[in-house]
């Protein structure tokens, strides 16, 4: 397995537990989302899909892997940063050691993916 696919692997790891952890944090209500845990649960069934889908097209080295790797990787930049803003701003929320932890781990990631993703598509 390539560096770039254990990465995914680890990003994707990071991102799902942070989603975990949002679920704790009622992320929903930050983000104005209707409908509760419910719809915030039922908006994860594709994405988790997504996710595991991109891996194993990744595995394939096909396009549409690179293309999902480059998404995951921007999803996780994004992440770091309106969670930054969001306690900016004063949000009580994903302030605990480990929240931070997460999203922080997750941006290192996130840049180191999205680099060796662009490497690999020009290659």
């Amino acid at each position: 397995m390539s560096v770039l696919t254990w990465l995914y692997i680890v990003n994707a790891v990071l991102l799902i537990v942070h989603e975990i952890d949002s679920a704790y944090w009622h992320e929903w209500k930050l983000f104005k989302l209707p409908g509760g845990i419910s719809f915030f649960l039922v908006l994860h069934l594709p994405l988790v899909f997504l996710i595991l889908w991109g891996l194993v097209q990744l595995q394939q080295i096909t396009p549409a892997g690179y293309v999902i790797s480059m998404i995951l990787a921007a999803v996780g930049i994004f992440a770091f940063t309106i969670h930054m803003i969001f306690i900016a701003k004063g949000n009580r929320e994903f302030k605990t050691p480990l929240s931070i932890a997460l999203l922080i781990a997750t941006l290192g990631i996130s840049i180191i993916q999205a680099w060796l993703t662009i490497t690999a598509m020009q290659a």
